[in-house]
Formats: structure tokens, sequence, C-alpha cells
């Protein structure tokens, strides 16, 4: 089943459940593909990469939005964002762990001949597509920066 039609049916579900926010955050990825399968050069679907990107991107604006109100003291924003955030993580590959991030690292480092932090673009450039929907980007840059820091 693909991912939109697994989140149509889930839209479904949480209708008759009137799970409000569940209903919003399923709305929310529904939206964005509809908006990718849309676009100008598109071929009236994605792949499940792009459909991956697309959950990755909507999780990274959940969490830069629950930051940004926990730091305002609105904890009520805060958490709706994060419970968003656990329904749009639901559809995501599992996410690997910081040691096999690091572990994967050292490998791309050492297959790359990378010995410096100036050598970082040539390290993120293989490690995200290679870690594309199983890790965050901020996670593999941080990582990468201290590994090539020592």
């Amino acid at each position: 089943m693909s991912l939109k039609a697994q989140i149509e049916s889930d839209i479904k579900n949480a209708m008759l459940a009137k799970n409000k926010l569940e209903l919003l955050a399923l709305r929310a990825i529904k939206s964005a593909i509809l908006i990718a399968e849309t676009e100008k050069g598109a071929q009236g679907s994605i792949s499940h990469e792009s459909e991956v990107k697309l959950l990755m991107k909507a999780t990274k604006q959940r969490k830069d939005s629950a930051e940004v109100y926990h730091t305002q003291n609105r904890q009520d924003l805060a958490d709706k964002e994060l419970a968003e955030l656990d329904v749009i993580n639901r559809y995501l590959p599992k996410q690997m762990s910081e040691d096999k991030i690091r572990e994967e690292l050292k490998l791309i480092i050492e297959k790359t001949g990378a010995n410096s932090p100036a050598d970082m673009g040539k390290v993120m450039g293989i490690a995200t597509k290679q870690f594309a929907g199983k890790a965050d980007g901020k996670t593999i840059s941080i990582l990468a920066k201290s590994l090539l820091s020592n």
C-alpha cells in the first residue's frame, strides 16, 4: 500500500475516532504529498524516496516549531507539535541509533580519505544519501564534525 493510500485510510479512521490532533497531522502529510504530486515536472505520483523526504521535512518542521514554542513558554503549542510529530514518525522508516550512525560515518570517512573538518562536504554528501530517511541531517552533521575533529 502506498503512503498516500495509507494516509487516506488513517484519515478516515481518525475521523471516525474523532481524533482531531491525529487528523490534523495526517491532513498535513496528505497535503504535502498532493503538492509534490502536482508540482511542475512531477508525473502525477511520487517515489517512495520522495515520500520519505517529505516526512523528514515535516518532522523537522514540527521539532523546530516545538523548540521555538518551548523557549517562548508556550507549552500548549509545543505539546501539539510534538503530538503531530509522533503521528508523522509512524510513517517513517526505523531511525538509526547514534552508535550505528557513528559506525557508518567512520566507514564513510575512511572510504573518502577525509581527515579534517575541511572535508566535511565530502562526508556529508555521501552520508545524507546513505542515511536518507533513516537519520536526521542535524545528527549526522554533529557526529561527522566530532569524528573529523579528532
